[in-house]
């Protein structure tokens, strides 16, 4: 086994587990977009080169995630700002 099969089973059990608790918080998401970004090191690393720009697209999806993901503190903010109104208020304009 070489260093980059090791790198790559790392990065890339890193980046499922990741996955697998981004329901848990923000932290989670950002982990892993930091696993997308080491798993597409290992695909240039490895030679497969589609692998690798594959997972340097889920790197800049998984990080805007991270950017715009709602914390109660981020909505509380929005709702004093009058940028978020809820979905109450926005059932109440529905004129279905």
């Amino acid at each position: 086994m070489t260093l980059i099969t090791i790198y790559g089973v790392l990065a890339l059990s890193f980046m499922m587990v990741m996955y697998g608790l981004e329901r848990r918080g923000r932290a989670f998401i950002l982990a892993f977009a930091i696993g997308c970004l080491l798993s597409s090191v290992y695909g240039f690393l490895s030679g497969t080169w589609p692998f690798g720009v594959v997972e340097a697209i889920w790197c800049v999806v998984a990080a805007q995630r991270f950017r715009t993901y709602a914390t109660p503190a981020r909505l509380a903010l929005a709702q004093r700002l009058g940028h978020y109104r809820g979905p109450l208020e926005k059932s109440r304009t529905w004129s279905g």
